[in-house]
């Protein structure tokens, strides 16, 4: 018999059905990854199966664990096995974690709930738990103490706590850099191992399930298309999937041997609360002495672990932050006038952000969003002029004139960054900073975007700077690459020759660490 069998599995919202005749099986010590695009019934899936559905579900069909009918159980009874014997992590361990409580004490929690043990006792056995999840920090910090990796292991040992027989885990690594992403999933690969327990686990990123799982789950539209291993997949579906995962955007535009940016060895120091020699302040040394340039009409790569200095970097390049050193120029003129950004310059480059949605302000329409750039321009735009720039700009990223009078809520995510590359676009600079645009979205979504700004570039004449931790993003739509690590430039060339023959030993490790599929997938 399955750990988790789930058969005919169908949910409804308001009437409308969102999962359709789901069936899929985890048996204990077997990892199955449910792959599918937004919007698949992925995540729903997993929420049926813990039976944390919003209020009004209509759930039918059969969902056991360990032959017990969940959808028969009452809400004692579910909060009885949630935790003891089924966990799950989820995507953002920041909204996951209670910033108000130390971590030992959210991973104890879960023991004090489901045992009947001391506090002293349930605290003893969550620092074990976080010591077996390799967290190397006392379990007396907090969450914003902690990086990104580090409270996605919190959140594992939370789910493992008691020893779950089945853990889902809802794209547990998508925000994490490639190291870090590969000591998650080696750490959920281990606890399978030792414990015997199932995994199910949610990705859109198909390497990542490719290298983890022993069965695959393809999804559409709330519905299974198709079930197996990666090299027996045949549905169409699942074929366009694997197409994306691997698209390689056409360009007609070729950069020009005249750069564009400069950067002459920049230096980004940072005041720290221990003391240094002789009773000085100390200094952390976030960005050290980097130089580079970017051409015109080029697309640049930056890469790196989390904590390498590229955020600090960007928004130094931006003129968001003064540096200590060094000098940045843009088309020959310095971005900072004194230790201020000049204006003037600071017009001719955008930036996109990972998540579109935290960068808007949900209280204002589209219109108003699109447009906040016009405070960067001597003369901005006014009444029907105005207007017609903004329906410009939403229409160049294959959005209607029409959005600009809905809110950012209205959107689904691939729509929402074409609204923030739109308000990139408005005020038409020379630069545009891509900081992990991609990186949250599925891989077809993701493959649009990719030809979206391909197409701009051509169309405008646009330089892109890359900056991501999908190195199989960077492989593809980028002219050259830099990789950095503790502030410095390790390695720097074009892009096709640092992949296939990287000279640094930590390029050599980063690009080890990209999960690949299958060759004859």
């Amino acid at each position: 018999m399955s750990l988790l069998q789930v058969e005919n599995l169908r949910v409804e919202l308001g009437g409308a059905p969102v999962l359709q005749d789901v069936s899929l099986r985890v048996a204990s010590g077997q990892i199955v990854g449910v792959i599918g695009e937004s919007g698949s019934g992925k995540s729903m899936t997993a929420l049926a199966v813990m039976q944390l559905l919003p209020p009004g579900a209509r759930c039918t069909g059969q969902v056991a664990l360990k032959g017990q009918d969940m959808l028969a159980l009452t809400e004692r009874q579910l909060c009885r096995m949630r935790g003891r014997d089924v966990g799950i992590v989820f995507q953002e361990p920041m909204t996951a974690l209670n910033p108000l409580q130390t971590i030992g004490q959210q991973v104890a929690e879960t023991i004090l709930i489901h045992e009947i043990v001391s506090r002293a006792e349930a605290m003893a056995r969550a620092a074990r738990t976080l010591e077996r999840v390799e967290l190397q920090v006392p379990p007396t910090r907090y969450p914003h103490e902690l990086s990104g990796g580090q409270r996605q292991r919190v959140c594992i040992a939370m789910a493992i706590a008691l020893r779950p027989e089945l853990l889902i885990a809802d794209e547990p690594t998508t925000a994490l850099d490639v190291t870090t992403q590969k000591g998650v999933l080696d750490l959920l690969k281990q606890l399978v191992a030792e414990d015997g327990m199932g995994l199910l686990l949610i990705s859109h990123d198909l390497g990542v399930v490719a290298d983890m799982a022993d069965q695959i789950v393809i999804m559409q539209r709330g519905q299974v298309v198709e079930t197996g291993r990666f090299c027996d997949l045949r549905h169409s579906y699942s074929k366009a999937l694997l197409a994306a995962s691997d698209h390689v955007p056409d360009r007609t535009g070729a950069g020009s041997e005249a750069p564009l940016l400069q950067l002459r060895d920049v230096v980004r120091d940072y005041p720290t609360p221990r003391k240094g020699w002789l009773g000085k302040p100390g200094r952390f040394r976030a960005v050290d002495r980097v130089s580079f340039e970017i051409r015109r009409g080029e697309n640049l790569g930056l890469v790196g672990e989390s904590g390498c200095g590229k955020s600090t970097l960007t928004r130094a390049i931006l003129g968001l932050e003064a540096v200590q050193e060094g000098t940045i120029l843009l088309g020959g003129q310095p971005v900072y006038d004194g230790q201020r950004a000049n204006r003037s310059i600071r017009r001719r480059m955008q930036m996109v952000f990972q998540d579109p949605y935290s960068s808007f302000n949900p209280r204002h329409r589209v219109g108003r969003l699109v447009s906040e750039p016009f405070h960067l321009l001597e003369t901005a735009p006014q009444g029907v002029e105005k207007e017609r720039v903004i329906a410009e700009a939403l229409e160049s990223v294959g959005l209607q004139a029409a959005d600009r009078h809905k809110f950012i809520h209205e959107f689904s995510g691939g729509q929402r960054q074409r609204i923030a590359l739109a308000r990139a676009l408005i005020i038409r600079p020379d630069l545009i900073v891509l900081d992990e645009a991609v990186s949250a979205l599925d891989v077809q979504v993701r493959a649009q975007m990719l030809d979206l700004l391909a197409d701009l570039g051509d169309r405008f004449g646009l330089t892109y700077l890359f900056i991501s931790h999908d190195l199989s993003v960077v492989r593809n739509v980028t002219d050259r690459v830099v990789v950095m690590r503790a502030g410095r430039i390790v390695e720097e060339g074009k892009t096709g020759e640092v992949f296939e023959n990287p000279k640094n030993i930590y390029t050599k490790q980063l690009l080890a660490t990209i999960p690949r599929l299958p060759e004859n997938a």
